[in-house]
């Protein structure tokens, strides 16, 4: 007799979900419309808040979830989720910028607490170590919007010729174009490339030694990770000790990403992966900048500028006529006597400090550049106070790379054209 083929157990198949349907965090089929129901914590947290009562911390992250999780727009194949974080700029920014129109003092108001509530919300999500999007959001729809008061208060009063425009809209899409580039992948580690160059056992033992405290080295930063810049500087841009050294590879082994950083190379707490020359992380483009995206984010910059002193020099020339940029920009008779300049205006005032916060930043990379140092090896040599500060700490030489200014821009201008490759018994 033939043996009888036992039947597979067949799994139910899942039902197709529709527009307005989506699975929840619980793994439970949900509705769109359904957003307001079963929320208790938000029910407990509005009785407390009618009563006057405390609200603890706790709830509030509960009652935050469950609003990012509920947050959806209607789509193909079901719901999609929407990031909370990208929406206060959509609604606030306009509110604000309208309310700075109505008067002088209250520009004034509005356009000094913008600054102080995107640092407050700043050094808010970065203590968390969180990625967000409102700063993402906020560039892009300020980018967005600056140019539709210039479309609609600007260019219909006749100054503006349809050359300077056309100028000012390649500019913009160039700054688009830059910032998706910037976008893309920094330079991520990829741990399998690494762990093939190690034996188990020197993977166990790595990662045991990385977890733990280290006394006695110099480096030790605040995440448990160890700086691996050495005083002498390799010509691939590494610097090498023996093989076999259990210092060097003691401080060049990531524990979270199970790989053998080479030179250069940080773990971003943001981003959770380690990126090859990290230079900082972003929160602009909410991404790292490292050492394939890093020429993209200078360019970003530069394009930006250009664009935005553009922009507010042809703002001023149609609302304050016959005067000078900065004469206008702090003496411009008449602005607030209607709605239309006023508002030209205050988008003027608020392009203005966005552009004065930009412009320090492009400087700060400028001169990281010019001494061929990245933000974080700067941050630590501050820490660590092994650096050489000029011009009151605006210039930091570690003196580790430095190899000349034309040498130093000639590097980064050939950064990620070509790959170096590290045997591991040169790391390890």
């Amino acid at each position: 007799m033939k043996p009888v083929k036992k039947k597979k157990t067949e799994e139910p198949e899942l039902e197709p979900l529709c527009c307005c349907e989506y699975i929840d965090r619980n793994g439970e089929k949900n509705h769109v419309a359904a957003c307001l129901c079963d929320c208790q914590d938000l029910d407990e947290g509005c009785d407390r808040w009618i009563t006057c009562k405390s609200l603890q911390p706790e709830t509030c992250e509960r009652i935050m979830d469950t609003i990012s999780d509920r947050l959806r727009i209607p789509w193909l194949r079901g719901a999609k989720k929407v990031n909370i974080s990208i929406i206060p700029p959509l609604v606030l920014l306009p509110v604000f910028l309208h309310v700075a129109s109505w008067h002088f003092l209250l520009g004034v108001v509005v356009l000094t607490s913008l600054p102080v509530l995107a640092l407050w919300y700043y050094y808010l999500t970065h203590r968390r170590k969180e990625q967000t999007l409102f700063f993402l959001s906020l560039g892009l729809f300020s980018l967005g919007y600056m140019y539709y008061v210039f479309l609609q208060e600007v260019v219909p009063k006749g100054r503006v010729g349809p050359v300077q425009l056309a100028v000012l809209t390649c500019g913009l899409f160039l700054i688009l174009l830059a910032l998706y580039r910037a976008k893309k992948n920094p330079g991520y580690l990829n741990p399998a490339s690494s762990d093939r160059a190690l034996s188990s056992s020197q993977l166990e033992l790595l990662n045991r030694k990385g977890q733990e405290k280290t006394k006695g080295f110099p480096g030790t930063d605040t995440s448990g990770s160890l700086n691996n810049r050495t005083a002498k500087d390799d010509p691939r841009g590494s610097s090498r000790m023996p093989a076999g050294s259990p210092t060097k590879a003691k401080e060049d082994w990531c524990a979270k990403c199970q790989l053998v950083r080479p030179a250069r190379a940080w773990h971003c707490r943001i981003c959770g992966i380690c990126v090859r020359r990290m230079d900082h992380h972003c929160v602009w483009i909410n991404s790292c900048v490292g050492e394939s995206n890093h020429q993209a984010f200078i360019l970003a910059l530069l394009i930006f500028l250009l664009t935005s002193v553009y922009g507010i020099t042809l703002t001023l020339d149609t609302i304050c006529r016959d005067r000078s940029v900065f004469t206008a920009l702090f003496y411009c008779p008449g602005v607030y006597a209607n709605y239309s300049s006023a508002l030209s205006f205050t988008c003027v005032w608020y392009s203005v400090i966005i552009t004065a916060g930009m412009a320090y930043i492009f400087l700060i990379q400028l001169i990281n550049i010019s001494y061929n140092v990245t933000e974080r090896e700067v941050q630590q040599a501050l820490r660590q106070k092994t650096g050489r500060r000029l011009l009151c700490g605006l210039i930091v030489d570690t003196g580790q790379y430095n190899r000349g200014f034309l040498r130093n821009w000639h590097q980064f201008s050939t950064l990620g054209t070509r790959a170096f490759h590290h045997p591991a018994e040169d790391i390890v």
